[in-house]
């Protein structure tokens, strides 16, 4: 949600941002909205002003012994004209508010100016990709053939878009979860959380999913409860509808869930394999910072995301993205993507993003500065997502004859040196 006073003081500006993220705003119904509240508010003004004349001439009529039957009647109905018009004004407030939770956050200044992910910019890369004496082959042909990965059996259960996991392949989900959990909660200073799954329609308002991005998500029917797309949204609205003291920022959250998305406007994107599926594992990192320290808190939460990578040895580069590349709630992101050698490309497996004071004034979150309380900013980003981190692991250390090395750091986790051919009927 945005600053409502922004927009009524700089309008052509703020729509200027917008525009370099490809949203056209409707100045023209912001101003003939603001025209009738500022001619109702001048009204009523006016109103207050003339009834408190009259009941000043009431009073000294009533001294002087005179009737103010009359005088007392048009009062009174001033006072009805009043609440009428205030009545109007906050109803013009609330379209106001209608109009901007359809409206994107403005992108930070230093954000790349572009049109799309053609435009996103490299800020670093790290780790270079194995040469392989061999064929590399694409994750959904090796976990196939190791019998750690069923799409047909998935596809059985529910549907499309799903898989299921078996023996090492399993076990190795499980293992990045906590190492993932064990790493950010032991080195990076996050408090681990475990939320609940299922979220409510104000919580999904608070982080931006809703109302525009229904259609992403799934719902329970007969129930106000939703399938969470991501551990930000029950994460982030912990604290909703609270005030923080100042003393307590920042607050640094870890957490894991499954997530659940329609991929509604994926449009046949990643179909084949584990990349963009209906259901997937995450951690998520989510923090509450002061917003003078929000950028550098940023910085901070994607080299954490970052060290994870580092620590499983898998090549990467991190990308600013554009103007128009971004998410709705954001006002700046820093995509991590991994090197997948079976696909021959980079692939997003983290994106890091400060929200500024958006989500904040969605969800009631504040703290207490030193002469009001004020919205703090929210960040978060995947630390990391578990199925793409585990496609990365699958292909960057595949063997020659099949099998897959693990990485020296998950090996306490696994028990296991090398992922070999095993599954239901091996």
């Amino acid at each position: 949600m945005h600053d409502l006073q922004l927009f009524r003081g700089h309008l052509d500006q703020t729509a200027e941002r917008l525009a370099s993220r490809k949203f056209e705003l409707n100045k023209d119904a912001f101003r003939a909205i603001d025209v009738r509240r500022r001619e109702a508010l001048t009204e009523v003004e006016t109103l207050k002003a003339e009834r408190n004349e009259r009941s000043k001439d009431i009073g000294a009529r009533k001294k002087a012994g005179e009737d103010t039957t009359e005088l007392q009647a048009s009062v009174r109905a001033i006072g009805d004209r009043i609440i009428e018009l205030e009545k109007g004004s906050e109803q013009l407030d609330g379209e106001f508010q209608d109009l901007l939770k359809g409206i994107p956050n403005l992108p930070h200044e230093s954000v790349p100016l572009g049109a799309s992910a053609d435009d996103n910019v490299e800020v670093r890369r790290e780790g270079t990709p194995a040469t392989m004496d061999f064929e590399a082959k694409p994750h959904w042909d090796l976990g196939v053939d190791l019998g750690i990965l069923d799409f047909e059996r998935a596809a059985k259960v529910t549907g499309a878009r799903f898989a299921v996991y078996f023996g090492q392949g399993a076990k190795l989900e499980r293992a990045l979860i906590n190492f993932m959990l064990d790493t950010h909660t032991g080195e990076h200073g996050y408090m681990e959380t475990l939320p609940p799954f299922l979220v409510n329609s104000d919580s999904l308002f608070g982080t931006g999913q809703l109302p525009k991005f229904a259609d992403d998500l799934f719902k329970c029917e007969g129930f106000d409860f939703w399938l969470a797309p991501t551990a930000e949204v029950p994460v982030t609205n912990l604290l909703r509808d609270e005030t923080l003291d100042l003393e307590k920022l920042p607050i640094k959250l870890c957490a894991y869930t499954p997530c659940f998305r329609s991929e509604a406007g994926s449009h046949g994107r990643d179909v084949r394999g584990i990349i963009r599926q209906h259901q997937f594992q995450k951690v998520e990192l989510v923090k509450f910072v002061h917003p003078d320290n929000s950028y550098a808190e940023l910085d901070a939460l994607t080299h954490d995301a970052e060290n994870i990578l580092r620590k499983l040895g898998l090549p990467f580069r991190t990308m600013a993205l554009c103007t128009g590349d971004m998410g709705f709630s954001s006002a700046k992101t820093y995509d991590i993507e991994v090197w997948l050698p079976g696909q021959n490309t980079y692939k997003e497996i983290s994106s890091c993003s400060n929200f500024e004071a958006f989500q904040a004034r969605r969800a009631g979150i504040r703290f207490r500065g030193p002469k009001k309380s004020e919205y703090l900013h929210t960040l978060n980003g995947s630390g990391l997502a578990v199925g793409r981190t585990w496609v990365a692991i699958v292909e960057n250390y595949q063997q020659k004859d099949g099998s897959v090395l693990v990485p020296e750091v998950l090996r306490p986790y696994l028990n296991a040196e090398v992922i070999t051919k095993q599954g239901l009927l091996a």
